[in-house]
């Protein structure tokens, strides 16, 4: 993208098994285990709710392992 050239797309979120986000263009297509999250936006507005809405970046898997118990 060029300097000054602001981004104009429209982003949707998306969800995969394990809890990780993502953001395509809305005219694109969602790619295979991942769901639409149903909220869409310009690329900052997607991305502020994936900080809030993720703000540990692991997979669940390795969240949950982490926790589990008996775990140090």
């Amino acid at each position: 993208m060029s300097q000054g050239r602001e981004d104009s797309t429209i982003y949707r979120l998306l969800v995969n098994g394990g809890d990780q986000y993502s953001i395509v263009p809305v005219n694109g297509a969602v790619p295979e285990g991942w769901r639409d999250v149903g909220k869409a936006g310009p690329k900052d507005e997607c991305l502020a709710y994936i900080d809030h809405a993720w703000p540990d970046m692991r997979p669940r898997r390795g969240r949950v392992a982490v926790h589990a118990p008996g775990r140090r």
